[in-house]
C-alpha cells in the first residue's frame, strides 16, 4: 500500500531535464558504430560537455549526502515477493543507522529500497536513467537526479557508496556485481562492501565461482571473501558498519 509518504516529492536536480525529450536515448546515440561518421563525430565533442555536466551536476547534487549504501535488485520485483520485504526491511536498519540509501529510482527492490529509508527516516536517493521499458521513478524518493549515461551513473553509485546490498535481480544487478567484485580485486576501491543479499538466489552462481573459476586458477581464493552472502538484514548492516569503521580508521591513519 503506498501510504503518506507518496505525497513527498522528490526533489530534482535542475537542468537534468535538458536532454530527456530528445527522443533517442543518449547511450544509443553515442555507442552506435553505424553511425560514426565524419559529421557524428564532430558533434561528438560537443556530447562531452553534456557528459561534464551529468558530472558536474551529480556531483554538487550527492556531495552532502553522507555515508550512504546502494541497494541493487530486479526492477521487476512484485512487493508480494519476501525480497521485496527484506529489501525494505535492510533500508530501513541502514537508515536507523544514519547511512543514506541510494537506488536507481525505479519500481521493484528499487521502490523496497526507497520505501525502507524513508520509514526509517534517513535519505533516499534515487539515480533514474532514461530507459525504453522498466524504468519509472518511485513514490519514495526525497532526491532524484536523472541521467541520460549510463556510465555517469554508475561513477555516482561508486563515488558515493560505502557499499552495495545486491538482492535478486537481473542482467543490471549482475553488472553492478561483477564491477563492484572487480574494482575491489583490482584494489580500484578499498573498504568497500559487497552484500550479496539470498542465498538461495546466489548459491548457484557462487557454487560455478568456486567451482570453475576458483578451480582453474582464474580468481585467487581471496577473491572469494570480497563479498558477504547472507538471508539477514542484520547481517548486511554489520558487513556494512565494519567498512564504515575500516574507512574511519584509514582517515585517521592517513
Amino acid at each position: 500500500m503506498r501510504d503518506e509518504n507518496r505525497a513527498r516529492e522528490p526533489a530534482r536536480t535542475e537542468g537534468h531535464h535538458l536532454w530527456a525529450k530528445r527522443g533517442v536515448m543518449a547511450d544509443f546515440d553515442l555507442l552506435d558504430a553505424s553511425r560514426q561518421s565524419m559529421e557524428f563525430t564532430h558533434t561528438d565533442v560537443w556530447r562531452v560537455f553534456r557528459i561534464m555536466s551529468e558530472f558536474v551536476e551529480g556531483f554538487e547534487a550527492l556531495s552532502g549526502i553522507g555515508p550512504a549504501v546502494s541497494i541493487f535488485g530486479s526492477a521487476r520485483m512484485s512487493p508480494s515477493d519476501p525480497y521485496y520485504d527484506q529489501a525494505r526491511s535492510t533500508a530501513r536498519l541502514l537508515a536507523e543507522n544514519n547511512i543514506a540509501v541510494i537506488t536507481g529510482g525505479g519500481g521493484g527492490i528499487m521502490e523496497a529500497g526507497n520505501r525502507g529509508a524513508r520509514e526509517g527516516g534517513g535519505v533516499s536517493v534515487g539515480l533514474n536513467i532514461e530507459l525504453p521499458f522498466e524504468q519509472e521513478p518511485n513514490d519514495y524518493l526525497d532526491q532524484m537526479l536523472e541521467f541520460h549515461y549510463f556510465f555517469v551513473r554508475k561513477v555516482m553509485f561508486f563515488k558515493y557508496s560505502i557499499g552495495f546490498i545486491l538482492f535478486p535481480g537481473g542482467f543490471g544487478t549482475m553488472d553492478e556485481m561483477f564491477e563492484s567484485l572487480t574494482l575491489c580485486q583490482t584494489r580500484r576501491s578499498e573498504n568497500f562492501g559487497v552484500v550479496l543479499f539470498g542465498s538461495q538466489y546466489w548459491g548457484g552462481l557462487l557454487e560455478w565461482m568456486e567451482g570453475t573459476m576458483l578451480g582453474r586458477g582464474y580468481i585467487s581464493p581471496e577473491d572469494t571473501g570480497l563479498f558477504k552472502l547472507t538471508d539477514r538484514p542484520e547481517e548486511a548492516l554489520e558487513h556494512i558498519r565494519q567498512r564504515l569503521h575500516a574507512v574511519a580508521q584509514g582517515r585517521e591513519q592517513g
